[in-house]
């Protein structure tokens, strides 16, 4: 790729991966290591079966090592007769439980180039981790995923499985004819592969999945308080960073036992709701209370503070008030260099930006920046533009409906005078770090695309109201302002009908005509009393 983007690997745009040609199985060199994580709380039966066909791998053995994560079990795991030659078991971190930070442990403790995230219930062909491992040797921003079924667990010994998987595809060891296919495999197939997925990160789900070890740790690995549905969160701060997500229906594998919602998918379902609504604003779905407060905002607004008090506070709460509420306001300026020693507090020469910080240093919808991070992720929008024109209720849900109806990367809006607005995907900033990009724009524009508008597209002037709408009394006042036209004489208005006149005329009274008087009220015996001691 040319023009400012920074790397000269083939051109992917979206999720489209196909300039990316994979070596055949079998008829290549591996040079990167893999290791090879594999989470486990109990079922030491099934982790067996896990390891033996781990053992039948064709991809080299001093390129891959096989780290078990002993989540707690009681009793512990042990490592069975038959697994690679470089497998361990680690116990998880103290302190935290669950697969998310089983997961982490396993990383933090991984050598290879590739991490390799494995369920300990799952049983790989024998090309599993070679055809995973391929596109990681192509590109070093992807996401490998691998297919699976389910099926009912067998009564199959390590060994027999070992032998089946080394000689032969899995079915001559399993029937594949009762198995349950994976959902996520009919959205593969949907999505051309996911090549014309929206959201690819959709189907990352954690049972096989690979990536270079450097891309793991960039988006912090997995979140530890994430319980239910970890990996499709991770997934989505991966989509964030900008990778490509690509599925290897070669890499076959069969998961023993039937999934987690066919068991109770009432409370399967309920569980990932709350985990993901907090963290994946995407899922727009899972948003629908009112008044509330997501901890990742749907958009971030960043502004520059170069004018006065009064403009920043407007340009603010137009960015809170808006029809889309979930939002987070980056103000940027040079908020460092605010000493707190003693000064005069009137005649500060930073009294401007002092006072702007006491505004809103304590509201957690504003945070202050000296600089702009190269990217807002896992905050999935960023909207930049100048204070000078605050934004209209409804201009930020217009510009995220314009880049989403064509998958844009960035919006541009012409502000004229006032220079220009735009609105960045955050997948398409992170794309655009991953290649190492010089010129951000034209490298967004390469990966996936630039649109541009105007200000009345997104800024629309409030209609006139139609004449039918006005009151009959202020269109019969304008009527009578209008000029004659030349040889017509002026006519003269309406009368104006009186308001509420009444129903017979009232005569005046006399000059000499006095009101009755209203009748008083009898004095009170007190009353009477304090007269008399007055006038004693």
């Amino acid at each position: 790729m040319t023009d400012g983007a920074g790397t000269d690997l083939p051109l992917i745009r979206h999720n489209d991966y196909s300039p990316l040609t994979p070596p055949a199985l079998g008829e290549w060199d591996p040079a990167l290591s893999v290791s090879v994580v594999i989470p486990a709380h109990g079922g030491q039966r099934r982790l067996d079966l896990t390891l033996a066909a781990l053992a039948a791998q064709t991809y080299p053995d001093h390129l891959m090592e096989v780290i078990v994560v002993d989540d707690g079990s009681d009793p512990p795991l042990r490592l069975p007769e038959i697994a690679p030659p470089g497998t361990r078991i680690a116990s998880a971190d103290p302190g935290r439980w669950g697969i998310a930070h089983a997961v982490n442990t396993g990383a933090a403790l991984a050598e290879g180039r590739i991490i390799q995230r494995l369920d300990a219930d799952m049983v790989v062909c024998r090309e599993h981790i070679e055809a995973l491992a391929r596109w990681h040797h192509l590109a070093g921003y992807v996401v490998a995923i691998g297919a699976k079924k389910f099926v009912e667990e067998p009564e199959l010994s390590p060994a027999h499985l070992y032998d089946g998987v080394r000689t032969g595809p899995l079915e001559a060891v399993f029937d594949l004819s009762e198995a349950l296919p994976s959902s996520t495999e009919q959205t593969i197939s949907r999505t051309d592969g996911l090549r014309t997925s929206r959201n690819p990160y959709h189907v990352c789900t954690g049972p096989t999945v690979s990536m270079r070890r450097e891309t793991f740790h960039a988006v912090g690995g997995l979140d530890p308080d994430v319980l239910r549905g970890e990996d499709t969160e991770f997934a989505y701060r991966l989509a964030a960073h900008g990778v490509v997500f690509v599925p290897d229906m070669a890499a076959q594998a069969v998961h023993l036992g039937l999934p987690a919602q066919r068991r109770d998918r009432d409370r399967a379902v309920r569980a990932v709701g709350p985990y993901l609504a907090h963290r994946v604003p995407l899922r727009r779905d899972l948003r629908k209370d009112r008044g509330r407060r997501w901890l990742v905002p749907y958009v971030e607004v960043v502004l520059h503070v170069d004018g006065d008090e009064r403009q920043v506070r407007e340009a603010v709460s137009a960015a809170l008030e808006g029809s889309v509420t979930d939002v987070r306001v980056t103000l940027v300026a040079p908020w460092s260099r605010l000493s707190a020693g003693r000064r005069a507090v009137l005649g500060d020469p930073s009294f401007e930006l002092r006072l702007l910080r006491e505004h809103f240093a304590h509201d957690e919808r504003v945070r202050l920046a000296d600089e702009v991070s190269p990217t807002p992720a896992p905050i999935p929008f960023r909207y930049t533009g100048p204070i000078s024109v605050p934004l209209g209720h409804g201009s930020l849900e217009r510009m995220i409906a314009a880049v989403q109806d064509d998958r844009s990367g960035m919006l541009v809006v012409d502000l004229g005078d006032d220079g220009t607005a735009t609105l960045q995907r955050t997948e398409a900033l992170g794309r655009a770090h991953l290649l190492g990009a010089d010129d951000v724009p034209t490298s967004i524009k390469a990966t996936h695309g630039v649109r541009h508008g105007d200000r009345a597209e997104f800024w629309p002037v409030p209609a006139a109201p139609a004449a039918s709408a006005r009151k009959p009394a202020q269109a019969a006042a304008e009527k009578s302002t209008e000029k004659p036209a030349a040889g017509r004489p002026a006519q003269a208005p309406p009368e104006r009908p009186a308001r509420n006149p009444p129903e017979k005329p009232v005569a005046a009274p006399a000059r000499g005509d006095r009101s009755p008087e209203p009748a008083r009220k009898p004095e009170s015996r007190l009353s009477k009393l304090r007269s008399a001691i007055r006038r004693g």
